[in-house]
């Protein structure tokens, strides 16, 4: 990686940062079209999570190729195949034909998520991976600059998702899929004209396939955590809060349920700006990105300790509500934030860990390694948030999430 010399460091990482912005924008943007659309067109709650089984599968596979593709034709290349492909499922999806059956619809929409799962994937580990790279090393350089691209990337990711959820009702779904198809094709167009040459990330020849696996115990087992967490966010978050919130907001008019796209897009982008923020906040919040890694190893487990019983708390107020209810959203509301608030820390520091934990000589594949366990989690919670919506509702979806933040903190703590 002698060629990292030749960069300026902060002109690689705005451009790099500026590539993951416009990338998480239509990811977010995308998902709320999805989402919403097909619950409007009568899916039950599975079939939504089927939807995104594909994209989430796709990461597991694409996260463990990618470290190995980066480590091949460098991260510039990764990155742009990542938004590439992107504006390719766009269009595909444009395709998709209202008079097509039920199971016709989800087979070519899991597909098309399928592709935009590898086309995320992509783009995240390219970025992640440079950073390690790029940051300076003094001063708590490496955390300081994890935090702002993590950060910013699910502030724009909010963005897209009241984005979506604004296109749907105002312009509709193929439009609004060829409007963003056409904005990131311009994108990757500025992206590639001014992001410097020599972006590092090619490794040694010797460095092949079967190191998928890292070497190190503590990457390993921060992946596992790392799974569980956003195991624990995706079970409620993907089908069960916006499905319910849907459910409460909506009157069945069609006035009705255009306000509603509105208000469960809005709530949805307040929640992830909000998990941005706090994440590009982390070192601050923890006193200091100069915080040695054993400083910040403990922060891991302490901070999972408190993500535990803010979905169980959650599940009671459900239980004794009884039936949606409005009172009960200005409950689940400041709920739901509060478990952002610390899931936004806990993922903040797991990404500063494994940037710390992984080696230089092939940090392409223990990123990779350690964002295939972050799918899997999801892969896990996309599945279980439409099951145990559909089984027992939301206070089912909140007490998996229960038990899966519970297996992240007793995972995590193993890392010390």
């Amino acid at each position: 990686m002698s060629d990292a010399t030749s960069l300026k460091p902060v002109r690689a990482y705005a451009a790099v940062t500026a590539a993951y912005w416009a990338f998480m924008l239509s990811d977010g943007a995308l998902r709320m079209l999805v989402l919403l659309h097909f619950n409007g067109l009568g899916f039950t709650p599975v079939q939504l999570a089927y939807l995104f089984l594909l994209y989430e599968l796709a990461g597991i596979v694409t996260n463990l190729a990618a470290g190995w593709l980066a480590a091949r034709f460098g991260l510039a290349a990764t990155l742009y195949a990542g938004l590439g492909i992107q504006i390719g499922a766009l269009v595909t999806l444009a395709q998709l034909d209202p008079a097509w059956s039920v199971t016709a619809s989800v087979v070519f929409v899991m597909a098309v998520q399928g592709a935009s799962g590898v086309a995320k994937d992509l783009a995240k580990m390219s970025s992640k991976s440079a950073v390690k790279v790029l940051a300076p090393a003094a001063d708590g350089g490496l955390f300081r600059w994890v935090a702002m691209l993590t950060g910013s990337k699910n502030a724009v990711k909010g963005l897209g998702f009241f984005l979506g959820a604004a296109l749907l009702a105002l312009a509709g779904f193929q439009a609004a899929i060829w409007g963003m198809a056409a904005v990131l094709a311009a994108i990757l167009l500025a992206v590639a004209l001014f992001l410097p040459t020599g972006l590092p990330g090619r490794m040694k020849g010797a460095d092949t396939w079967s190191g998928w696996r890292s070497r190190d115990p503590r990457v390993n087992r921060l992946s596992l955590a790392r799974l569980f967490l956003f195991g624990a966010r995706d079970v409620w978050f993907v089908v069960g809060i916006p499905i319910y919130f849907q459910s409460v907001l909506s009157d069945g008019t069609a006035e009705g349920r255009r306000e509603a796209f509105f208000l469960v897009g809005g709530f949805m982008a307040l929640w992830i700006i909000l998990y941005g923020a706090v994440q590009a906040a982390a070192p601050r919040i923890l006193g200091g990105a100069h915080r040695p890694e054993p400083a910040v190893t403990r922060d891991a487990i302490r901070w999972a300790g408190r993500l535990v019983p803010i979905p169980f708390a959650l599940t009671l107020a459900v239980l004794v509500a009884g039936e949606p209810a409005h009172w009960l959203t200005g409950l689940l509301v400041p709920g739901l934030l509060a478990f952002g608030y610390v899931f936004a820390i806990n993922s903040s520091v797991h990404s500063y860990l494994i940037l710390a934990f992984g080696h230089a000589d092939r940090i392409t594949r223990d990123v990779g390694f350690y964002y295939m366990a972050n799918a899997a989690g999801r892969l896990i919670g996309t599945l279980l948030s439409g099951v145990s919506y559909q089984l027992g509702g939301l206070s089912l979806c909140l007490a998996t999430a229960g038990v899966m933040a519970a297996a992240s903190w007793w995972t995590v703590r193993r890392i010390a």
